[in-house]
């Protein structure tokens, strides 16, 4: 518990049991956390948003021992809170929902076309680069390092490495340790399962976790979209996929530009299904429904 949050207890007298009574986020209160995550996140949160962002931050309160969304808000914006409750912040106001091989014609395209094509004119004189951006909790990097795994096995001389990176430290914990239920493998297909994964010796906990000979060529780190990308060299492949639809318009297309800056010429962007490019003055062409080539 920090300083700040015994303090407020010891004022208040107050329970964990009582603090969960909390008040309703009035409007200014709500006004200012949806101009700081604007600002900050790049993550779009308009007046409709404000009874899940209520929602969302009840367990922070209980766990700070704080009664009201203001004494929330003041504790966030002080030197204590910028320093230490940035981060959970972070991990509330995001939505992190993925699964292996989710949308599976990507990686069939993967497969029958962009990995072919890049190795044919790559070869083995260099290692190729993928990111994974906005990988939550590391099913699709693991995806990825799954099918390119299955390439190299099939190419002699190709390499890979993958970086995956996400905005919630919460999640990213959870990708290094790669571990995962039972139940979230039923995308895998068989004989992937039997190379990558390592199932508990437990049976009785149902988990699995990636195998080294995936696991291993997945680099993670946190990056914030509104920072600057601040890893060397050129892409390959880009897949950001259900990401930028919690952004507005023009942010969108900033980070797509972007993207495109990183990407080699030839190289190929994959993104959701729901977003869409329509409009935007960038030097990539389609070659499928939400794959596209830089020209």
């Amino acid at each position: 518990m920090t300083e700040h949050a015994r303090s407020a207890r010891a004022k208040s007298g107050q329970s964990t049991s009582e603090a969960s009574n909390l008040t309703r986020m009035n409007d200014r209160i709500f006004e200012r956390f949806s101009e700081f995550i604007k600002a900050e996140l790049g993550i779009k949160m308009p007046a409709s948003k404000k009874t899940l962002l209520e929602a969302r931050l009840q367990k922070r309160l209980r766990e700070l021992c704080m009664s009201t969304h203001e004494e929330y808000c003041d504790y966030l914006f002080s030197p204590q809170g910028m320093e230490d409750e940035l981060v959970n912040l972070v991990d509330v106001v995001t939505t992190n929902t993925t699964d292996f091989f989710r949308e599976p014609k990507h990686f069939d395209l993967m497969q029958e076309k962009v990995l072919p094509e890049l190795f044919a004119r790559g070869g083995a004189s260099r290692t190729m680069s993928i990111w994974s951006a906005g990988c939550s909790s590391g099913e699709e990097p693991y995806t990825l390092a799954m099918v390119m795994s299955e390439f190299a096995r099939q190419n002699a001389g190709f390499t890979f490495k993958i970086l995956a990176t996400d905005i919630s430290t919460q999640v990213l914990r959870m990708a290094v340790r790669a571990v995962y239920p039972e139940t979230k493998i039923g995308p895998i297909p068989q004989e992937y399962r039997k190379r990558y994964l390592l199932r508990s010796k437990d049976r009785t906990r149902r988990l699995v976790r990636i195998g080294p000979d995936a696991r291993n060529h997945v680099r993670f780190r946190r990056l914030n979209f509104m920072e600057e990308f601040s890893f060397d060299g050129m892409l390959d492949i880009i897949f950001c996929r259900n990401v930028v639809i919690y952004f507005d318009r023009p942010t969108q297309e900033m980070l797509f530009s972007r993207f495109c800056r990183k990407l080699a010429p030839g190289g190929y962007l994959f993104i959701g299904h729901s977003e869409s490019l329509a409009g935007m003055n960038l030097p990539l062409e389609p070659v499928a429904p939400t794959v596209y080539r830089k020209i």
